[in-house]
């Protein structure tokens, strides 16, 4: 009960790695605000499991891309718990394709949501982490943002650019005693992965020394390691949960 009575955001917490996450929290008696956009029904899911065990939790809507909204989400984190202790960046979407055929709409819809998002929420969200007694920023990046990825250009810029951010914003934070911290993930048995071919998801397992994929409830471990206090001395770093990929 590591985070008991502290107030957690999860953006994109109604599904595969955010609802890992989400839930995690709550089961250390976390109270969880579950972000979502489009995923009512999923969200009040979560928030209901949680409800169930020590934590509490209220579920959301915003579009992390829209800063009124994302404002609106802070108002209703406020009324209800007081403000935000820690914050987990993890909402993301993606647009596949080769780079030659990738349209400027592909390339800035992904921007949008994986780094202005990321803007909008710790923006909003920075005063309330670093006044914070333990306040955490936490940054759900990826492999790919370490490796790059075919077809995936513009998912691999955003993810790489957490990385700069977080340690950027580590710096900043220094000094209100709040820590931030990326946590990025290999491949991830979610949704997403169950759309990649047999053949494809053959040729990663072979590059992952563990041999096999992850499970949202691998990377959500680590995820609650960082909101706690036991990680009070550790900030500006990048902790692949990559079951040993080079990068």
């Amino acid at each position: 009960m590591k985070l008991q009575d502290k107030t957690c955001v999860v953006t994109g917490g109604s599904r595969g790695i955010g609802r890992a996450i989400a839930e995690d929290l709550g089961e250390e008696g976390a109270n969880v605000v579950v972000n979502y956009r489009s995923s009512e029904r999923e969200a009040y899911d979560v928030a209901e499991a949680i409800d169930e065990g020590p934590g509490s939790a209220v579920p959301v809507q915003a579009d992390v891309s829209n800063m009124d909204e994302v404002r609106a989400m802070y108002d209703v984190v406020d009324d209800v718990y007081g403000g935000a202790d820690v914050l987990v960046n993890n909402a993301g979407m993606t647009r596949d394709g080769k780079f030659e055929s990738m349209t400027r709409e592909d390339w800035e819809q992904v921007m949008e949501v994986n780094l202005g998002g990321v803007f909008n929420c710790t923006k909003t969200f920075f005063d309330d982490i670093c006044e914070a007694d333990g306040g955490r920023l936490v940054n759900i990046s990826s492999v790919v943002g370490q490796q790059g990825n075919y077809g995936q250009a513009n998912y691999a810029t955003t993810k790489s650019g957490l990385f700069g951010f977080t340690r950027t914003i580590a710096l900043e934070m220094a000094s209100s005693g709040s820590t931030a911290n990326c946590v990025a993930p290999g491949f991830v048995k979610t949704d997403m992965l169950e759309t990649v071919p047999d053949r494809v998801k053959e040729k990663i397992l072979d590059r992952i020394p563990l041999s096999r994929f992850a499970t949202t409830d691998d990377v959500a471990g680590i995820v609650r390691f960082v909101a706690g206090p036991d990680s009070s001395y550790m900030t500006g770093q990048i902790l692949a949960v990559n079951g040993g990929m080079e990068w």
